[in-house]
């Protein structure tokens, strides 16, 4: 074969697989599986040579978003990275950067590394990459479950004074923009929004629809929270400071038809923001809202149930020179404190025209 011939063939390939969101074939959605389970599955490429896996089903591209759901990328990392760990040792921590915006046409390789195998803790860190590029990594450490010893000190934050979840929650009808995913999410509260910014709180609950299998086990119940995690957080500053947020200006919001300006509404409804586009006139705007990094500590792993309602508060301690830092509080419906988080974000108000420019 000619070189010209090679590189004929070569770029054909490459234009098959710009068209392929998926490495392999999809399977069909495992209907004895939660909908989040098919979401973060991955695949072992052994072929391609030990603890390399990619993603099985397609990415969530969200509307207006520069990269795939930074949640779905998080969730998928530690589902490859628990695949190289006994089933005794459970995920107490990860530690992730997003580098770069993850692209929804390519597929995305996990490249996890056994940095160490210790009696009582285990390291992994997970590269995911596109077209050889990094686009995010992380580092897991995984516990032996019980290893902490007969006598042990104990304390947790407690659940906060909150409506607690009704049957009815399950059943009600989803927002528009919500219907689609795996997890069912109630409208945002903010709390204390007459305090300080550092003082309010955005609070809400969540869980996965369906049931996680027994199949999937607690590594799927802790994918799913690790999933959720990255669910609203940095958009936490812009709530706290009353940031307008949407693409069209509240002006332009005001003339819409009925039917998309109710949409609209809904959706600054839902996020706790209100509805009203008169409150709205002369906020400041968005620029940039991108995660840069995210941390989660699992406090009691055996513990998560993602098909249940678990609540989160999220609070924001300082904002500036572009950034802003939210922390996070997950418990269980029943007040056991699940997961504790953390993220800092790049968070930028829109600019006159002659500061535009600026990239990460």
């Amino acid at each position: 074969m000619s070189g010209s011939d090679k590189d004929t063939k070569l770029e054909g390939t490459e234009k098959v697989l710009d068209k392929r969101t998926t490495l392999l074939r999809p399977p069909e959605p495992d209907a004895n599986k939660a909908p989040i389970e098919n979401t973060v599955e991955v695949t072992p490429l052994a072929v391609l040579g030990p603890d390399i896996f990619t993603n099985t089903r397609p990415l969530w591209l969200p509307p207006g978003a520069r990269g795939v759901y930074g949640g779905a990328v998080i969730a998928q990392s530690l589902a490859a990275a628990q695949l190289t760990v006994q089933d005794h040792f459970l995920v107490h921590s990860c530690h992730c950067y997003f580098l770069l915006a993850g692209s929804a046409t390519i597929p995305i390789m996990y490249h996890v590394e056994r940095v160490r195998d210790g009696r009582s803790f285990a390291t992994r860190t997970v590269q995911a990459r596109q077209k050889g590029n990094c686009i995010f990594t992380t580092t897991i450490s995984f516990v032996r479950e019980n290893s902490g010893g007969a006598k042990q000190i104990q304390h947790a934050a407690a659940l906060p004074d909150v409506e607690m979840p009704d049957p009815s929650w399950d059943t009600e009808g989803d927002a528009l923009w919500d219907r689609a995913g795996p997890f069912k999410s109630r409208r945002i509260e903010l709390k204390d929004a007459d305090a300080r910014p550092d003082q309010r709180k955005a609070r809400q609950w969540h869980r996965c629809r369906g049931q996680i299998s027994a199949a999937g086990g607690h590594q799927a119940h802790l994918n799913a929270l690790a999933y959720v995690s990255d669910s609203y957080f940095i958009g936490t500053v812009s709530r706290i400071h009353r940031l307008w947020r949407l693409g069209l200006t509240p002006e332009q919001v005001a003339e819409l038809p009925d039917a998309e300006g109710d949409k609209m509404r809904q959706f600054l409804e839902f996020e706790g923001m209100g509805s009203r586009l008169e409150d709205w006139a002369g906020r400041p705007r968005v620029g940039m809202l991108v995660s840069l990094d995210h941390s989660i500590y699992f406090h009691e792993p055996k513990r998560v149930r993602a098909d249940e309602w678990m609540f989160s508060e999220m609070e924001s301690p300082w904002s500036g020179d572009g950034r802003g830092l939210v922390m996070q509080r997950i418990y269980a419906a029943d007040g056991t404190l699940l997961a504790s988080c953390v993220q800092e974000g790049v968070v930028r108000l829109q600019q006159d025209e002659a500061e535009r420019g600026s990239k990460i």
